[in-house]
């Protein structure tokens, strides 16, 4: 009888917070079960006054952590519905323009919601971005968190994409077929 053994395939993962003042990003390299942080960053567009020198920017420096990481999956957190319909717009252009990079270099593009994301990181679609940013820096071993935590939303977007698509990959099925299921086969996981 030949075991085989199965081979787990490299994945880099781009997530974007999408925003006009201060765009987050986080890239995670995933093998199999084990995912890791490369890089975590935000991108500062307070000082341009112009919105459209701002989607500029966005687009040149998306483009460039793409060229330089070569992600095989974007990951960005979907625009919440907000009362100022200007700062909808704008953030929508925004979030257009960094999916346009992904798409000029033919990059998957996958888009969560925030309560999805803060869901698949810390538990509670409520969480607040502390609380993302501290299991972040707990699950991926972060040493020092950085000052504006719009990076570590990008990063959330990555890694929640990771856990909405790992088991897929890694298993090719469905892990769990119920709560109870989950808990037999994560006891470690389980608080009691």
């Amino acid at each position: 009888m030949t075991l085989t053994k199965k081979i787990e395939r490299e994945r880099i993962i781009l997530g974007i917070d999408p925003g006009t003042i201060i765009l987050g990003y986080g890239l995670i390299r995933a093998i199999g079960k084990n995912p890791e942080l490369m890089i975590l960053g935000s991108i500062e567009l307070k000082k341009y006054s112009d919105h459209y020198l701002k989607l500029k920017t966005i687009f040149e420096r998306v483009t460039q952590l793409i060229d330089e990481y070569h992600p095989d999956e974007f990951s960005i957190e979907a625009p919440f519905y907000g009362k100022n319909v200007q700062s909808m717009l704008k953030l929508g252009r925004a979030q257009g323009v960094a999916m346009t990079a992904a798409l000029q270099r033919s990059i998957p593009i996958f888009e969560y919601a925030p309560r999805k994301i803060k869901m698949s990181i810390t538990g509670r679609g409520s969480a607040s971005k502390e609380q993302v940013a501290l299991t972040l820096q707990r699950i991926l071993k972060i040493k020092e968190l950085p000052q504006n935590l719009d990076a570590t939303d990008g990063l959330a977007a990555a890694l929640c994409h990771y856990y909405q698509t790992s088991a897929a990959i890694v298993n090719d099925a469905t892990p769990y077929k119920s709560w109870k299921d989950f808990i037999n086969q994560n006891t470690k996981r389980v608080k009691k």
